[in-house]
């Protein structure tokens, strides 16, 4: 299993932070759409290593066009020297029209048009293929020498693509090289909703599963001392709360038979009622989503539960020190 961490958003400290993550054995570095550009801090960690990929997790990919995604992907492709995996969600309606201002409509449709576009626009770069994309919802047929990268050596980036829902988990397994499975999932809702998905996808575009990669950040609740351990839970029934409030989300939650506490949880949150909202995740629920324990139990536990169906993680186990931390390192890699 390969794995993951984040970086600093800020443009001062992603080079370090990168650097330190491949000196600490590290597959993947990873950078978010928060706060700050996802892209910019990549350009700063490619410089500053040489082994660990560079992930975006993720950028939004309907604040954006296919072709500036393109370009800012063989870009960070080509300083990586083909490190660089370009990871995508489509974000919610809300935000796309009112934060970024662009259109919404088939999220699911429009991701398999968006990849698709811009893998044509590579394919123009990088195979010389003349370039005519055209799509219910991106048109591009237009290419020119001026326009067209020279530094193709290292071709297209990998895509990754950020799923809930089986609609965009099997766009996932026809047009993306991975998934990214939202930390609000469960062993369940993988093994009966997103792993035949991915499968549906896969078979429909005559692909194999060995060619494709899953990624899941399972929320851990563990700590060294007690506090740490009862501040960690808090935070993460928080987390799942939060999430389990969206309507998009109650799918997950109904494989379990907890529907309702979804319309709970929204309602709660149109209140305001933010920390009162994790108190409604109680600890059968806690369970299913998280990996809960000691260090040691709980990366035990993720083994048991993810071994064989996930390929890399982003989740973060406490540890007491360095060689503490390369321990647990090297039994999640194993």
């Amino acid at each position: 299993m390969k794995l993951d961490a984040g970086i600093a958003s800020n443009l001062k400290g992603a080079a370090a932070g990168a650097a330190k993550l491949e000196q600490q054995g590290y597959d993947g570095a990873l950078s978010f759409e928060t706060s700050h550009d996802p892209f910019f801090p990549l350009v700063s960690a490619a410089e500053k290593t040489s082994q660990i990929e560079l992930i975006t997790s993720i950028a939004v990919a309907f604040s954006r066009t296919p072709m500036l995604l393109a370009n800012i992907g063989h870009d960070l492709n080509s300083l990586s020297e083909g490190r660089f995996i370009m990871g995508l969600g489509s974000q919610i309606r809300p935000h796309i029209t009112k934060r970024f201002s662009m259109p919404w409509s088939e999220p699911a449709n429009r991701m398999r048009e968006f990849i698709s576009a811009m893998r044509a626009i590579w394919a123009c770069w990088h195979n010389g293929e003349p370039l005519d994309f055209r799509g219910d919802f991106y048109t591009h047929s237009l290419m020119t020498p001026m326009f067209t990268p020279e530094d193709t050596q290292y071709g297209a980036p990998k895509v990754f693509l950020a799923a809930v829902g089986p609609l965009m988990t099997q766009v996932a397994g026809e047009v993306a090289d991975g998934v990214i499975i939202h930390s609000f999932s469960t062993r369940k809702y993988i093994t009966d909703v997103t792993l035949p998905a991915i499968e549906k996808g896969l078979a429909k575009a005559g692909r194999d599963r060995s060619d494709f990669q899953v990624s899941y950040p399972c929320f851990v609740v563990t700590g060294n001392t007690e506090e740490e351990f009862l501040a960690t839970k808090t935070a993460v029934t928080k987390q799942i709360a939060f999430y389990g409030s969206t309507p998009a989300y109650r799918p997950v939650l109904e494989v379990h038979g907890w529907g309702d506490l979804q319309y709970e949880l929204n309602k709660m949150s149109k209140q305001g009622l933010w920390d009162e909202m994790g108190t409604m995740i109680t600890d059968e629920i806690l369970d299913e989503f998280a990996v809960v324990g000691e260090t040691d139990e709980a990366v035990e536990k993720f083994k048991q539960r993810f071994d064989g169906l996930v390929d890399r993680t982003a989740s973060n186990f406490a540890v007491r020190d360095a060689e503490h931390k390369q321990a647990v390192m090297q039994k999640l890699k194993g």
